[in-house]
């Protein structure tokens, strides 16, 4: 192991400071291509940072998880912009809350750290649809994003018209603490390989950034992703984990543009996690030696992830692990938690303080001594809920239905999130039963039911459209199905990922219709506000529970609700959405709960469940003091 590089990587390796001898106009942030350095200032220059994304983190905690990652000893930041949660449809903006971008770039800067920001258009992010809004998928052509076609560029320059103006002002170049902006996202990964969206989207960019911050991409450690990813004029960083080999991956970078220094953009200590998958673990002292492999070769790297965070809401994507759009599907877990170094919850793992220690020894003078705290946990105890409404109930239609001949996706309906129900009139039936019932392409779960009762299911994971139904050839019948989108694909070549029934619905040989389709988006529950508890309650249907925290807490505690004992839907709690849960398919239980979610006692707190298929007869829900992530699989 070369220390002797190590300690020189470490003795330039300095925090942003107040440079009251460097004017703005001469801020400079480039690249040596001889020395195969960064420069800032003319000073060569290295950097350590970890993956810390604002969207997925209550805006109040954003200051905790930046102070830990500089007491690890990092000097800065990167962080992706989701386009979906700034534009959630076409013209309207949002930059309040967990979107206020630029308080989050404030933070950063005030602790002294640099910024390395990640616009795409396209993050990937295991988010729904890759950062994209849904309704891209309305307005332009298949097949058409991220390449030249004129409706998808358009829509991307109205997007950076109000969001890089935004950015502009903390571009190092102007006195602020962005050295790097990112073009595109893994490009190289892509079918589509358009060079000229990429000179494109290149120049785009730099009409905004100019030279005050260094435009760069970022591929996987092969040649083909090299080859279809790289951008004339923009610096090309690799990303890869513990078991490739660093060197050959920083070989590869200089083959592409001969020279500059090596640069890691995707470091993993941990992985992504899907339902019905064992969470990946990635061990602590794998990450601490490929670290000290990529320090000993000077090379400047970002953990993706240092801090995971949480899909709150309907914004976990998927994945596929098949050549065919409809089977092979994998939906990622509500948590984000990644086995980062730090916890979903923001605590220090073992993993945190390995890190750490790694600086530390090579006698990194800029490391933090402070040791930051653990977040408290809470284990408030078991409440109760009360049935209230099923979803088979008028009163739950809170967007008025849409009839077709034929069964249209979300997309069509205008629907981001949530569920479909689809129906159908069964009439004048002649089968012999058992029937096969056949949903040609189901995006992505389905529920069947005649008459209301469930009958069956389906899933995109397996491809299982069909199953047997019993027809009553005597009367009339109602055939339900209820689709759940359950996120929508954010890497490779399927992410235009429309949801809901696409095609036809076949009973034996016969084309079903016409259709009523009632959405269920689930933006918000207050309407159940006015809806008094019931006795019993027909599955898919409305919980919910009510109560004050214990009086020993005067101030509210992050915690975890533990879902055990129900089978699938959502939570919200006091009209947030905590996510979808699914411990029946594991292997996550608990879904993490911010202090910020909670009311301090004596204020009443409103806890709703939407469970899908069945719900346990005591109807009983806990908070926990700690997470359960790696509980059974079900497949």
């Amino acid at each position: 192991m070369h220390w002797i590089g190590v300690y020189c990587f470490l003795s330039l390796f300095i925090y942003v400071l107040p440079d009251n001898h460097n004017p703005i106009n001469k801020r400079t942030f480039i690249v040596d291509y001889e020395k195969n350095e960064f420069l800032k200032d003319g000073e060569v220059f290295r950097y350590i940072s970890g993956d810390l994304h604002y969207f997925r983190i209550p805006k109040l905690y954003w200051k905790d998880r930046i102070q830990k990652i500089k007491a690890a000893g990092l000097n800065a930041i990167t962080t992706y912009v989701e386009w979906s949660l700034h534009e959630p449809f076409p013209g309207i903006y949002n930059f309040e809350g967990m979107a206020d971008l630029e308080y989050f770039i404030k933070l950063i800067q005030d602790e002294g750290m640099y910024l390395l920001l990640r616009p795409g258009p396209y993050i990937c992010a295991e988010r729904d649809f890759g950062g994209f809004p849904y309704w891209i998928l309305n307005v332009t052509p298949k097949r058409s994003l991220r390449t030249n076609d004129s409706s998808f560029k358009k829509y991307v320059s109205k997007w950076f018209s109000i969001l890089m103006p935004k950015v502009q002002p903390y571009l190092y170049g102007n006195g602020g603490n962005i050295i790097m902006v990112q073009v595109e996202n893994e490009y190289g990964s892509y079918y589509a390989c358009d060079s000229d969206y990429k000179l494109w989207l290149r120049d785009l960019f730099k009409g905004y950034v100019e030279n005050k911050a260094l435009l760069y991409t970022v591929d996987m450690c092969q040649q083909s992703s090299f080859d279809c990813g790289s951008i004339p004029e923009v610096y090309a960083t690799v990303d890869f984990g513990i078991s490739k080999n660093a060197s050959e991956c920083f070989n590869l970078m200089k083959k592409f543009q001969k020279g500059g220094p090596p640069v890691n953009s995707e470091f993993y200590p941990g992985w992504l996690a899907h339902w019905q998958e064992p969470h990946p673990k990635v061990n602590s002292s794998d990450v601490v030696r490929q670290m000290k492999s990529m320090l000993s070769m000077n090379a400047s790297f970002s953990f993706y992830m240092f801090h995971g965070g949480t899909n709150f809401g309907f914004t976990s994507g998927a994945n596929t692990n098949d050549t065919n759009e409809n089977i092979g599907y994998i939906p990622q877990l509500t948590s984000y938690d990644y086995d980062a170094p730090l916890t979903e919850a923001g605590d220090l793992t073992e993993k945190y303080f390995k890190i750490k220690q790694t600086l530390d020894n090579a006698k990194y003078s800029g490391t933090n001594d402070t040791l930051p705290t653990q977040m408290l946990k809470a284990a408030y105890g078991v409440y109760y809920l009360q049935p209230l409404v099923s979803i088979f109930e008028t009163v739950t239609h809170r967007i008025e239905p849409v009839s077709s001949v034929a069964p249209i996706t979300f997309e069509d309906m205008d629907i981001n999130t949530g569920f479909v129900m689809y129906e159908t009139i069964l009439l004048n039936n002649k089968f012999q039963n058992p029937v096969n019932l056949t949903v040609n392409s189901v995006r992505d779960r389905a529920i069947i039911y005649l008459d209301q009762v469930q009958v069956g299911t389906m899933n995109r994971l397996k491809a299982n459209t069909t199953i047997l139904l019993n027809i009553n050839n005597n009367s009339a019948q109602k055939l339900s199905i209820l689709i759940e989108n359950q996120g929508r694909i954010n890497y490779g070549d399927f992410m235009e990922d429309r949801k809901g029934i696409l095609g036809d619905v076949i009973l034996e040989n016969t084309k079903l219709g016409p259709w009523k389709m009632i959405a269920h988006p689930l933006n918000e529950t207050s309407w159940l506000s006015s809806i008094k508890p019931v006795e019993n309650v027909q599955v898919p249907a409305f919980y919910k529970t009510q109560f004050s925290l214990p009086e020993n807490y005067t101030n509210t505690l992050d915690t975890y609700l533990d879902t055990s004992g129900w089978t699938k839907g959502v939570v919200f709690l006091n009209d947030k959405n905590l996510g979808r849960y699914w411990p029946l398919a594991g292997p996550q239980v608990t879904l993490y709960v911010p202090a910020t979610f909670l009311k301090p006692p004596p204020n009443i707190n409103t806890l709703v469940m939407f469970e899908l298929e069945n719900a346990p007869q005591d109807l009983a829900i806990k908070f926990v003091d700690k997470p359960i992530l790696n509980g059974p699989i079900q497949i």
